[in-house]
């Protein structure tokens, strides 16, 4: 079983060319399977049928599984056994049985101007990783890109005179984002004082933000670093990967953005999922009347 595990991930990775979080998933969401299938007695993919899936899947929900972490595994095991049949290592797709999950409407976590300012401002900039991590930050607030496109930024990609970055989001799609004048200010100087001291070498490559070996940042890294600034200010929020993404699109929209520029600068594909922020702006307005209007309790 794991050598059609192997095969199925070399696909991914020469043919799929996946980023290395998403094909990271899919080997998580099957090796788990195959775990369980091995606890079942369950022997190769071609044995597995309606049972061992129904059984898996109904068995992750009861362990309180998100309805999103339900819908990620169904995905990843459909496209396992296609890939399983398309080879003739199976002799069927039983991942046709998996009913899709309904998905959970939660409303995005932000954060309130007051505590992104002090987000920001969390760094030092007396030495070098200070400077990046006020950057990345700056960056991540000013432009609203998602943590795998900010540490995927190289050098190349800042536009500084011009005030924009150059971000490639999901299908390869290039965009072009502005930058804020703070931000323009905080790259600067980090690019004058900070990289130099990080980047070593051919390590580096063109990475914009390098780690403290001189690699690339990783996802999981800058994820690290935010949540130990958080812990040290105990912000009232738990921070998530994608805080400063929601704070910077629901502020756009609550000071009077329209949808159609906070999508594209976003990336989203479908206007449906910018538009849960406007619908957040909407309640907050309905909030505020309600607690401050003097006549709204009559």
């Amino acid at each position: 079983m794991t050598e059609e595990l192997n095969a199925f991930v070399h696909y991914l990775t020469t043919e799929k060319r996946l980023s290395p979080s998403t094909l990271e998933s899919y080997e998580r969401d099957i090796v788990q399977f195959k775990q369980y299938l091995d606890e079942q007695g369950v022997a190769g993919w071609r044995a597995v049928g309606k049972a061992q899936l129904t059984g898996y899947i109904g068995g992750l929900r009861k362990a309180g599984r998100a309805a999103a972490t339900l819908s990620r595994v169904r995905v990843s095991l459909r496209a396992f056994y296609q890939f399983l049949v398309r080879e003739r290592l199976a002799d069927s797709d039983p991942t046709v049985f998996i009913e899709a999950p309904k998905p959970e409407k939660r409303a995005p976590a932000v954060l309130p101007i007051a505590e992104v300012e002090r987000l920001l401002a969390a760094p030092s900039d007396e030495h070098a990783a200070g400077l990046r991590d006020r950057a990345m930050l700056e960056l991540l607030y000013a432009t609203g890109i998602r943590v795998t496109e900010l540490v995927s930024l190289d050098v190349d990609d800042l536009y500084l005179p011009l005030g924009f970055v150059r971000c490639t989001g999901k299908g390869e799609k290039e965009r072009m984002i502005p930058l804020s004048p703070i931000a323009i200010r905080v790259l600067r100087a980090y690019l004058d004082e900070g990289r130099p001291k990080l980047a070593k070498g051919e390590r580096s490559e063109q990475a914009l933000f390098p780690g403290h070996l001189g690699t690339r940042m990783t996802r999981q890294g800058f994820w690290k670093i935010v949540k130990q600034y958080a812990q040290q200010l105990q912000l009232t929020q738990e921070i998530t990967p994608h805080t400063l993404r929601h704070s910077f699109a629901a502020h756009l929209i609550e000071n009077g953005a329209d949808l159609r520029s906070v999508q594209e600068m976003l990336g989203h594909a479908d206007i449906s999922s910018t538009q849960r922020y406007l619908q957040m702006s909407k309640q907050k307005m309905k909030d505020v009347y309600t607690s401050a209007h003097p006549r709204a309790h009559l």
